[in-house]
């Protein structure tokens, strides 16, 4: 499904869920639900989250700070000549990547400056640094479209943000949860526990087309509908 899609409906279910549940509803339960909602696209470097973090303009900023590094080391490298000139070309050549290849080496790099650098945020930079070190390293819908993708999320969750409350904790659970049931949906499926190759996919939909936009459509209209029917008694 298309990011928006993902937006709409994980975080409109699960806060849905949560109001019909009883659970107090919160701005950070909110923030995280939308962020829960396309998380397992972190592994896609051109998906609606890593587009939002690392976007084209940014893109544009690192080819052009590679370009005058590379011209730097020619010029003024420590190494010798030729090193220096080879060095250089394999420093432009970066920046002439696509834009997804570039992207995945932007993540790679924030990750290992984390673990490196980010100790006031330790352990979280080892586990945020690792993680992004660890998606450019797998393919699309792998372990984060995955049971193991849901469960970590989910603990990482509730052991830091326990003190706020169930709702963060739920919210992100559920809607991180609801990203795989609709990528479930579709021709391509996922692959809910891997080293096992059982696929779960229900063929209704190809994520582009005209028909999956109509199937998108349909769950957006019973998102609204089933978020009518939790919050419409506040107003009433």
């Amino acid at each position: 499904m298309m990011g928006r899609t993902h937006i709409i409906v994980g975080t409109g279910i699960s806060l849905s869920l949560l109001e019909l549940g009883g659970i107090p509803i919160t701005v950070p339960a909110v923030a995280v639900a939308l962020v829960s909602s396309v998380l397992p696209d972190i592994d896609e470097p051109n998906s609606l989250l890593v587009t939002r973090v690392i976007p084209n303009w940014l893109l544009r900023i690192v080819q052009i700070a590679l370009i005058l590094l590379a011209l730097v080391v020619g010029f003024y490298g420590i190494v010798r000549y030729p090193w220096n000139w080879i060095l250089a070309a394999l420093i432009a050549t970066v920046s002439f990547m696509p834009s997804r290849s570039l992207r995945q080496w932007i993540m790679f790099f924030i990750g290992l400056g984390l673990i490196v650098y980010g100790h006031s945020f330790h352990p979280w930079n080892l586990l945020v640094g690792s993680l992004l070190i660890l998606t450019t390293l797998v393919p699309h819908r792998g372990l984060t479209h995955t049971l193991y993708g849901i469960a970590v999320w989910t603990f990482l969750l509730y052991g830091t943000t326990k003190s706020y409350g169930d709702a963060v904790w739920m919210a992100g659970g559920l809607s991180y949860t609801l990203h795989l049931v609709a990528d479930s949906l579709t021709n391509r499926g996922i692959r809910p526990l891997p080293p096992f190759k059982w696929k779960i996919k229900f063929k209704l939909m190809s994520t582009g087309s005209k028909q999956g936009a109509w199937v998108e459509i349909f769950f957006i209209g019973v998102t609204f509908i089933i978020a009518w029917l939790s919050f419409s008694p506040l107003f009433l």
